[in-house]
């Protein structure tokens, strides 16, 4: 297996996409651009949604939080990639929170507006299937990275991609990302020399 992980995914063809029929002008209830600041909560889970989002600019972490409160990040998302698709599919509550990580600006739909392109437009349809195609590889790829590699080398490609962005994370959030708790992290951090 190859050792690279895509930690950032991002959605060209997608963001064009939106870009175009947000240009089209369909109309301010349909779809607007909106600016999100930092730590802002785009979704919030278990609550219903209204809008589904994508990413034109900007970073922002997928997370749930388990039964014992503890939260674990899915994945980051970055420019073109869709929030909310799912919920907007399923006519479900949020199963997760997406929040900003860094200033974010993103197309908001309307769930009517997203469903009516599900119902008419190929095009659509097609780019969505991709994103879900590239999620389950994404989701695979990572699982088996993180039985493959130690915590240490799985961390270093963390914060590789954290300097490459120029970012800051906390420990709370790095030890969600990869799946283990702060004492496991610091124990990581001290073997990197990091600490």
């Amino acid at each position: 297996m190859s050792e690279q992980i895509n930690m950032l995914p991002t959605n060209q063809s997608f963001l064009e996409y939106i870009e175009q029929a947000y240009n089209a002008k369909p109309g301010q209830d349909t779809i607007a651009l909106k600016q999100f600041t930092k730590q802002h909560q785009l979704v919030i889970q278990g609550q219903q949604l209204s809008k589904i989002y994508l990413i034109k600019e900007g970073i922002t972490k997928c997370f749930f939080y388990e039964d014992n409160d503890k939260e674990f990040i899915v994945e980051f998302l970055s420019k073109g990639e869709i929030i909310g698709e799912i919920e907007g599919i399923k006519k479900n509550r949020a199963m997760c929170t997406v929040e900003a990580i860094t200033d974010v600006e993103a197309y908001s739909m309307s769930v009517a507006y997203f469903r009516e392109l599900l119902e008419k437009d190929l095009q659509f349809n097609h780019l969505l299937i991709d994103v879900f195609a590239q999620r389950i590889i994404n989701t695979a790829t990572r699982a088996s990275f993180q039985q493959l590699y130690t915590v240490a080398h799985s961390l270093l490609k963390l914060q590789q991609l954290i300097g490459k962005l120029d970012i800051k994370l906390s420990k709370d959030d790095m030890a969600a990302y990869l799946g283990i708790n702060i004492r496991s992290l610091n124990r990581a951090l001290k073997e990197l020399g990091n600490e």
